[in-house]
């Protein structure tokens, strides 16, 4: 299959390495710096380059701020039957701008983004396929992520949407109030240490990443909870309550066990 990739960043350095010894690939980036590390594929810095190559799928792997920019830039050098296809860890406007497209469409999620996985092991990750998209595209992707040992999951684009303002919204918001806290510290201890590593790796996110995930209409509801849990545990700090307070980490050991 000719398979092109939007973006030489990790992600799409990633899937060019990973495809380029089995598909014949190509890259395309703006940014002749990012491309000059690329190899066994052929490296594009002009639009036009891409009509000769005529792809027959198209992986979005810019970052989320220019998604749909780039598929808009891209659209008018792709075959009719070109699937286009995103890793967005967001979708808002997503499902919307594939069914104007007029190009056969497959969506997923590999949850294995570049601040913390180890992409030479992803034995321990998840994958998600969304499952309104162009049949042939969504087994392609479902067997490159089942090859990985990737864990792969079929969601809805509402269904995916739910699932990420829960488990991105929760550890990012904890993140956020755990920076916004905290002071230098002249000896921190190993947990401490292990809360700054990940809280600068989520604060070099992309900032539009960041603003999606919080925008997200479904996320202030999980940022309630934390904020009762935070009046909860206060309450019982102040009463210095030893009873409550075993209670509450029997509940809270039994949720992460």
């Amino acid at each position: 299959m000719r398979i092109l990739v939007l973006g030489a960043g990790k992600m799409g350095s990633f899937f060019v390495d990973l495809l380029s010894f089995d598909h014949e690939t190509a890259v395309y980036d703006t940014d002749a710096r990012r491309l000059r590390f690329m190899y066994n594929t052929q490296r594009f810095l002009s639009l036009d380059e891409i009509d000769a190559f005529a792809p027959e799928l198209v992986i979005n792997a810019v970052t989320l701020k220019h998604t749909l920019d780039s598929f808009r830039a891209v659209m008018p050098h792709l075959p009719a039957g070109c699937i286009l296809s995103d890793i967005a860890s967001v979708k808002t406007d997503l499902q919307a701008f594939y069914a104007a497209s007029g190009h056969p469409f497959v969506s997923t999620h590999p949850m294995f983004g570049p601040t913390f996985a180890n992409l030479g092991k992803l034995s321990s990750e998840n994958a998600i396929v969304i499952s309104e998209g162009d049949y042939m595209g969504r087994v392609f992707f479902r067997d490159l992520y089942a090859r990985l040992g990737l864990a792969v999951h079929e969601y809805t684009f509402d269904e995916h949407d739910e699932t990420m303002a829960y488990a991105l919204s929760i550890p990012f918001i904890s993140t956020f109030t755990f920076s916004a806290a905290m002071k230098t510290q002249k000896s921190p201890g190993t947990t401490f240490k292990r809360h700054l590593e990940i809280a600068r790796g989520v604060l070099g996110e992309d900032e539009c990443l960041l603003r999606e995930i919080l925008f997200n209409p479904r996320t202030p509801a999980h940022v309630e909870r934390i904020r009762m849990e935070l009046k909860t545990l206060l309450d019982i700090i102040d009463r210095k309550d030893e009873a409550a307070l075993g209670a509450y980490l029997a509940r809270i050991r039994e949720n992460i066990r």
